[in-house]
């Protein structure tokens, strides 16, 4: 098995910078401010042809009560017993600190592999928090620079020996393709593998996001709390969900533009946003106490522009009284203020005790088939013709407009493009009604849907000699 590594460290020593130089990429937010960092952030790392995962953790504070600083150590502190590597960071330029000497000390009584990193170590600047280092009583510290790639090669020569006690092996999760089955319209795995299903958990701060990503983890891999804006990355976890592999991205909670002011949370919500890009299923969280207020709509059209398919969950449904009123409320708004997710799933759960998550897992595998689907080209040119022929399209200026044949040019969203003589002049409206009639015939309610119309002679009417 690939084996992982965990950073640690206290707030601002380098953990995140050198986390994502170990992934080659830009995952973790970085900023000069202490306790950027809050949640377990999981990546593939490489050095060379050592292969890991490597986990980016909380700055480790002195605090153990139930404040938040209390609930990043203790998140920290589970990275620090799952992990199979410690790598232990300081910081060379500001000499080693109390704090430093206790999170050693709390090392060392785990009793797990450590290495000491004597981060910014890069000039003379270094020396003296280098040397000092090796009063911690952790052995050797390898002189780092995670910002300018420094002591690579040094650091994967420390992980070596560790690497060599596990079995490397780069298989994860089995992956599957969720389709729907053209018979009965429900999904089924297909033939061969896929990667693992991308879903995007957003909301307003305070929804209960990270609370419903650690329901559906098992475990407290988020942190949470009462306090709004915890979440500051958008955390992504593989993990298999009942059967169906998954990378879960948990966001920060988005608030209307002109309230986010500070540079952390733009930077956050950035983040956010990039995960609702690069997703394929987002679910959009709201709260049952306070649902569908203009923010939560805008989130859900960010969504569907995107062209990502849409599940609504309303979370915190067990504190609600009046539910049948409530649904339906929330239903008839949606449809009429998001028409263009016109039939998108709800799902009313409580992620706190875990109640409706199966519903989730089953809304979110639908949903993903739905946007995966692929329609015959007969189906639809049979479908358009019924259409036409119940509702005819208009006839500006006494012309009717004649629409030819429709095909599927892509899916993901599901995509098509009607042919017709003077596209430009056929109407909004029965755009709409064309849109409608296909979802309400091909099973694509709540799913994105495109509509092109183009202007091109029909290739299959025979051509005169």
């Amino acid at each position: 098995m690939v084996f992982s590594v965990a950073i640690i460290g206290r707030p601002n020593v380098g953990k995140s910078t050198l986390f994502n130089r170990l992934v080659g990429k830009r995952l973790a937010l970085v900023d000069d401010s202490p306790g950027v960092t809050r949640d377990l952030r999981e990546g593939d790392g490489r050095l060379r042809d050592l292969k890991f995962t490597v986990i980016d953790t909380a700055g480790l504070e002195e605090a153990t009560d139930d404040s938040l600083q209390g609930r990043m150590r203790k998140l920290t502190e589970q990275a620090i017993d799952a992990a199979d590597v410690s790598l232990f960071m300081v910081d060379a330029r500001a000499g080693i600190t109390s704090t430093d000497r206790e999170l050693a000390d709390l090392l060392r009584k785990k009793g797990g592999r450590v290495i000491l990193l004597a981060n910014k170590s890069e000039g003379r600047a270094g020396d003296e928090g280098f040397y000092e280092g090796f009063g911690l009583g952790l052995g050797e510290p390898v002189r780092i620079s995670s910002e300018h790639g420094e002591g690579m090669l040094e650091l994967r020569d420390a992980l070596a020996p560790f690497a060599e006690e596990f079995e490397m092996d780069e298989d994860s999760l089995p992956e599957i393709e969720i389709v729907l089955d053209p018979e009965t319209g429900e999904p089924v795995e297909s033939e061969g593998p896929a990667r693992p299903i991308q879903i995007a958990i957003v909301g307003r701060p305070n929804a209960g996001k990270s609370t419903l990503v650690n329901r559906i983890l098992g475990m407290d891999k988020m942190l949470t709390g009462p306090e709004a804006g915890i979440t500051r990355d958008a955390i992504g976890t593989v993990h298999d969900w009942g059967g169906m592999p998954v990378k879960l991205f948990d966001t920060a909670g988005m608030r209307k533009r002109a309230k986010v002011t500070g540079k952390l949370e733009k930077l956050s919500v950035s983040d956010g946003l990039r995960a609702v890009k690069f997703s394929e299923v987002v679910v959009v969280l709201l709260d049952a106490q306070n649902p569908l207020e203009s923010q939560d709509l805008r989130i859900a059209d960010l969504a569907e522009r995107e062209g990502r398919a849409v599940v609504i969950a309303v979370n915190k449904w067990d504190l609600v009284e009046e539910k049948q009123k409530v649904m339906a409320a929330l239903k008839e708004a949606v449809d009429r203020l998001l028409p263009q997710l016109r039939g998108v799933p709800f799902v009313m759960l409580s992620a706190k005790d875990g109640k409706n998550i199966d519903r989730l897992h089953d809304a979110v595998r639908k949903a993903h088939a739905t946007w995966n689907i692929r329609v015959s080209t007969a189906r639809l040119n049979q479908w358009l013709t019924e259409a036409v022929s119940r509702h005819p399209p208009p006839a500006p200026g006494g012309r009717r407009i004649k629409l030819r044949y429709v095909t599927q040019a892509k899916t993901r969203p599901p995509t098509f493009i009607v042919f017709c003589s003077r596209p430009e002049e056929l109407s909004a409206s029965y755009r709409r009604y064309l849109i409608n009639g296909l979802r309400d015939t091909f099973g694509l309610a709540g799913t994105p849907l495109r509509l092109m119309m183009r202007k091109r002679d029909n290739p299959y009417t025979p051509r005169a000699s």
